[in-house]
C-alpha cells in the first residue's frame, strides 16, 4: 500500500482475480456447466482404463507378433481358470464331464479365441485351463465376468469344485471398488487441518470446495480423453490423488494470502486481485512445473507411461485453472464474512516484515529463521546427512513386476495364484513361451523339433517344458517353458536371458530360423529393462525443463540449480522409504502386503516426475516470497528469513494436507497404488520439513547475494515470467479503507 493515489498499470492476473471476485455467480455458473458437461460426457462416451500396452522393438513383442501372425488363436492375452477340490479329485469321470462341458461354453463366449485342455496336478486336487483372448479381458466390462461365472456355475454346483481366475482374467475379475473411502479420509483430514489453521469454518471449507469441483471436472475430462486412447488401470486413482492434493494446496495458498489482505483492510475484490497477481502467479508456475514433469514421462518411449503423466497433467492443469478463477470467485462471494464462523478465537495471519534486519518479527518462525541464519552450516550438514540416511535403501532397489501373489487374501486372483503355486510349482504362474520362426525355410521346422525340445529341457533353471509343436501353417515352432522360480524370482530373469542369448541361438545355429521368448513374464521383464534404461533420460529432460522455468521466473542461476539438486535428494529419500517398506518388508504387513515384493518397474519413474513437480510447488511458493522481500529491501539475510517465516506455517499446513491425501490411498487394494501413495506421502513430508524448512534456507543464507546472480546474456535471452510488480496496482489509502 501507499499514500499516493497514483495507479500503476494493472496486470492481467490482477484484473482476472478482481473480475472473478466482483462477478462470482457467473464464474461459478461457468464452472458448474464445465463440471456437469464433463461428467455427463464421461458417462455417455467416456473410455475405460486397462493395462493394455505394447513394447515396440522389444523381444517379447516381436515373438508375440510372430505367433499372432501364424497362429491367431494363440492370443497375446491369456488367463487361467483354476479348479480345486478340497476333499476329492478334479478329474474323476463326473467332474471331468462337467468341466469339459463348462469350458465348451466358455469357448463360445465373445472375445475368447481358444480354451486349452485342463492340466491336472499330481495329487489330482487341482487343475487349470488356459484361455486366450483377442484383447485384455479387463476391457470387456463386468458383464463378461458374469457370463464366465454363468458358464462355470455347473462346476461349482454339480461337481462341487472351487473355481478361481488367474492371469489377466484374474485382473478382470477384481472388484472395481471406487476410492471413495480414501478420498473421503483425505478430505476429512484436510478439513480438520484447515479448521485448526484458519480458525474459520468458511475459510477452511473454501479450499476443499474448489479442489473437489476441480477434481470432478478433471476426471470427467480425463474420461473423455480415455474414449480416444487407452489409459492404464491405475490412471483414475493417480489422477484423483494428484488433482485433490495439489488442488487443496493451491486453494490454500490463495485463501491464506487473500485473507491477510482483507485483514489488512483491502476490499475483497482488491484482495482477490492482488492475491491472484502474486500467489496466483506462483500457483501457475508451480502447476506448469508439475505438468512439465509429468509430460516428461513421454521421454520413456513407452506410451503406457507417457499417458499416466498426461492423465495427471489434466487434473493438475484443471486444479491450477480453478485456483486462479474459481477460488477468487468463492472468495469474492464470501467477502468480509470469511472469518465470521470461527472455531477458535485468534485466526492465524501471515507475518508481514517491515524492512531490512535480522528478522521482520518476533514470532516462532522469525526466531527459527534467525537461528538458521546464525548456524547455516550446522543445519545444512544435518539436513543433508538425514536425507542421505533415508535414501540409503534406494541403492539396493530391485525393479520388477508385483504379481498376483501380493494381491489381498481371498481375492480370486490371489486364490488362483496360490493354488497353481502349491500344485504345480512357482514357475507355473510365470511361464515363458518359446517361439521359433522358420518361415524362411519351412521345411526345416520339423527337423528342429527334437533338438529344440532337448535343448530347452536340459537348460538350467527350467522345471518343465511342454512338447514342442508346429503351427498349422508349418512355419513356426512353439513350446511353453516352466521356470523353477516364480515370476518375481531373480532366477526367472536369468533364465530369460539364458534362453535368448545362449540356448536358442545355439539350438538354431545354421537353420536360418529365429528364436524368441515371449509371454506375460517376458513382457514384464522387457518392460522393466526399457524403463530402467530410459530413467536417466527422463531425469535429465525433467530437470532441464524445470531449471529453465525457474530461471525465467526468479532470474537466478544458483537458485534454479540448487532446487534441482535438492529435489533429487528428496526423491532419493522417497525411493529409500519405498524400498525399505516393500522390498525389505519393513512394516509392509501393516499396509496389507503379506510378502516382500520388488519395486514395480515404473513406480520410480512415476515417483520422480510427481515428486519433482510437487517439490517445485513448495520451492516456488517459498522463493516467490523471498524474492518479493528481496526486491523490496535488497537484503538477502532479511529476505530469506522473512520468506521462510511468512511461508513456513502455510507450507507446513499444505504439506500435512497433501501427505494425508496421499496416505489415505494406502487403503487401496493394489500394491502399486500403495507404493505410489507411500512414496508420495513420504516425499511431501520430507520435502516440506527437511528440505524446505532446513536445507533450502541454510543454503540461501550461505550463498548470500550470489542467490540473485544471473549473467547478462542469459537474462536477455530468457523469457520473463516474474510476478506482476507489487501485485499490480497501488491503491490509495482512502480506496483501501
Amino acid at each position: 500500500m501507499t499514500d499516493s493515489p497514483e495507479r500503476t498499470r494493472e496486470g492481467r492476473l490482477y484484473r482476472l482475480g478482481r473480475f472473478c471476485a466482483r462477478h462470482p455467480l457467473p464464474v461459478l455458473l461457468l464452472w458448474l456447466l464445465l463440471l456437469l458437461g464433463a461428467v455427463a460426457g464421461n458417462r455417455a462416451a467416456g473410455g475405460t482404463y486397462l493395462d493394455d500396452f505394447q513394447l515396440p522393438d522389444a523381444p517379447a513383442q516381436q515373438g508375440a507378433d510372430v505367433l499372432a501372425a501364424h497362429e491367431p488363436k494363440g492370443g497375446a492375452q491369456a488367463g487361467q481358470i483354476v479348479f480345486h477340490s478340497a476333499s476329492g479329485t478334479v478329474n474323476d469321470q463326473a467332474a471331468t464331464s462337467v468341466i469339459n462341458s463348462s469350458l465348451s461354453q466358455v469357448g463360445a463366449l465373445d472375445h475368447v479365441l481358444a480354451v486349452g485342455a485342463p492340466v491336472v496336478s499330481a495329487d489330482h486336487a487341482t487343475s487349470y485351463a488356459t484361455v486366450n483372448f483377442d484383447a485384455n479381458p479387463a476391457g470387456f466390462g463386468t458383464g463378461f465376468i458374469a457370463q464366465m461365472d454363468d458358464a462355470l456355475q455347473p462346476v461349482r454346483e454339480k461337481a462341487h469344485l472351487e473355481v478361481d481366475y488367474g492371469g489377466e482374467l484374474g485382473v478382470a475379475a477384481r472388484p472395481h471398488a471406487k476410492d471413495v473411502v480414501s478420498e473421503g479420509i483425505g478430505v476429512a483430514t484436510a478439513i480438520l487441518v484447515l479448521l485448526v489453521g484458519f480458525g474459520s469454518v468458511l475459510a477452511a471449507f473454501l479450499p476443499i470446495v474448489a479442489a473437489a469441483l476441480g477434481v470432478v471436472a478433471g476426471l470427467g475430462l480425463l474420461g473423455l480423453v480415455a474414449a480416444a486412447t487407452t489409459f492404464a488401470a491405475v490412471t483414475p486413482t493417480l489422477a484423483a490423488m494428484m488433482g485433490l492434493g495439489v488442488g487443496i494446496d493451491y486453494a490454500l495458498f490463495l485463501t491464506t494470502r487473500h485473507r491477510q489482505h482483507v485483514l489488512d483492510g483491502r476490499t475483497p475484490d482488491q484482495a482477490a486481485g492482488r492475491t491472484v497477481a502474486t500467489s496466483g502467479h506462483s500457483v501457475l508456475i508451480a502447476a506448469t512445473t508439475v505438468v512439465i514433469a509429468m509430460l516428461g514421462l513421454y521421454a520413456s518411449g513407452v506410451s503406457f507411461i507417457g499417458k499416466l503423466g498426461l492423465a495427471a497433467s489434466i487434473t493438475v492443469a484443471v486444479a491450477g485453472l480453478a485456483a486462479v478463477t474459481l477460488v477468487p470467485a468463492l472468495l469474492g462471494l464470501a467477502g468480509r464474512r470469511i472469518d465470521r464462523v470461527k472455531v477458535r478465537r485468534q485466526p492465524v495471519a501471515e507475518s508481514a516484515g517491515g524492512g531490512p534486519g535480522e528478522s521482520g518479527g518476533d514470532d516462532f518462525w522469525h526466531r527459527y529463521a534467525h537461528r538458521i541464519g546464525r548456524h547455516p552450516w550446522r543445519f545444512l550438514i544435518g539436513g543433508v546427512a538425514l536425507l542421505a540416511v533415508i535414501a540409503t535403501p534406494a541403492l539396493s532397489m530391485t525393479l520388477g513386476h508385483v504379481d498376483a501373489g501380493a494381491d489381498p487374501k481371498g481375492t480370486t486372483s490371489r486364490m488362483a495364484y496360490d493354488r497353481i503355486d502349491a500344485a504345480f510349482g512357482a514357475g507355473a504362474n510365470g511361464p515363458l513361451t518359446v517361439v521359433v520362426d522358420s518361415s524362411a525355410r519351412p521345411s526345416a521346422a520339423a527337423g528342429l523339433t527334437s533338438s529344440l525340445q532337448s535343448s530347452l529341457s536340459s537348460t538350467s533353471g527350467v522345471a518343465s517344458v511342454t512338447p514342442v509343436r508346429v503351427t498349422e501353417d508349418g512355419d513356426v515352432l512353439t513350446a511353453t517353458v516352466i521356470p523353477d522360480g516364480g515370476p518375481q524370482d531373480q532366477g526367472t530373469d536369468e533364465l530369460l536371458g539364458r534362453l535368448r542369448d545362449d540356448v536358442l541361438p545355439q539350438a538354431l545355429k545354421g537353420s536360418a530360423a529365429t528364436g524368441y521368448v515371449t509371454g506375460g513374464t517376458a513382457f514384464q521383464l522387457d518392460f522393466r529393462n526399457k524403463i530402467a534404461a530410459r530413467l536417466p533420460v527422463i531425469i535429465l529432460v525433467v530437470i532441464a525443463a524445470a531449471v529453465v522455468l525457474l530461471l525465467a521466473s526468479f532470474r537466478s542461476v544458483l537458485l534454479a540449480l540448487k532446487a534441482a539438486v535438492l529435489n533429487l535428494l528428496s526423491i532419493g529419500a522417497a525411493w529409500g522409504v519405498v524400498v525399505a517398506v516393500f522390498q525389505w518388508g519393513w512394516g509392509s504387513s501393516l499396509l496389507g502386503v503379506g510378502e516382500k515384493v520388488p519395486v514395480e518397474s515404473y513406480v520410480p519413474m512415476m515417483m520422480f516426475a510427481i515428486v519433482f513437480g510437487l517439490s517445485m510447488d513448495y520451492e516456488v511458493f517459498l522463493l516467490s516470497r523471498v524474492r518479493e522481500a528481496w526486491l523490496r529491501t535488497r537484503d538477502n539475510r532479511f529476505s530469506v528469513g522473512e520468506g521462510l517465516a511468512v511461508t513456513a506455517r502455510v507450507i507446513s499446513c499444505a504439506a500435512l494436507i497433501m501427505t494425508s491425501v496421499f496416505a489415505a490411498f494406502l487403503l487401496n487394494d493394489q500394491v502399486v497404488i500403495k507404493m505410489l501413495a507411500l512414496g508420495l506421502a513420504a516425499s511431501v513430508l520430507i520435502d516440506a520439513t527437511v528440505i524446505r524448512l532446513v536445507v533450502v534456507p541454510a543454503t540461501m543464507f550461505l550463498l548470500g547475494g550470489a542467490n540473485w546472480w544471473i549473467p547478462g546474456w542469459l537474462d536477455r535471452i530468457l523469457p520473463h515470467l516474474e510476478p506482476e510488480t507489487a501485485g499490480p496496482v497501488t491503491e490509495s489509502l482512502a480506496e483501501v479503507r
